[in-house]
């Protein structure tokens, strides 16, 4: 794994991301707070769950202090979580400009109930794309029964679009 692959899955994330936040911007305000069945709930509770993923773990990357978890109350409205998106989203990608190769391969330590481990940061940061993926399609799937399908937010869809660029 080398900067420019790492680059291109925070690339797939941030477009896939934006697929997702926009088809929510067409959703109601009900729909935004509608719980589901889902592991995290509702679509609000499923994104901000997604955002607070990507918050954690850059913090933890830039060795800052961990905040306590975002709390979907916290997002009264879809404005107010794409606010808070919009600020998390420059921050990651511009720490993933910075990266170098080396750096990719520097191990952190994490903390776990099972106890501490190390990873190697390029690791952490393909699980949290990981993670991301995850979550989208559980968005997704609401958005789909809400009417406001995001399309294809595959990976495949996103690389054929940025090489026609």
């Amino acid at each position: 794994m080398n900067k420019q692959d790492i680059l291109t899955l925070y690339q797939y994330n941030q477009w896939a991301n934006a697929k997702i936040l926009n088809a929510t911007a067409n959703i109601t305000q009900d729909q935004f707070l509608a719980s589901a069945s889902f592991p995290h709930g509702g679509l609000r509770d499923t994104l901000v769950h997604t955002l607070h993923g990507e918050l954690i773990y850059r913090r933890h990357w830039e060795g800052l202090p961990l905040p306590g978890r975002l709390q979907p109350e916290e997002f009264p409205t879809f404005e107010s979580l794409l606010s808070r998106w919009v600020a998390e989203e420059t921050r990651l990608i511009a720490f993933v400009e910075e990266l170098t190769d080396e750096k990719l391969y520097n191990y952190l330590e994490y903390l776990s109930s099972k106890g501490p481990y190390q990873i190697m940061l390029w690791q952490v940061m393909a699980h949290v794309v990981n993670h991301g993926t995850q979550h989208r399609s559980e968005a997704a799937a609401m958005l789909t029964d809400f009417g406001h399908s995001p399309g294809d937010v595959d990976m495949i869809y996103f690389l054929s679009e940025s090489e026609a660029q």
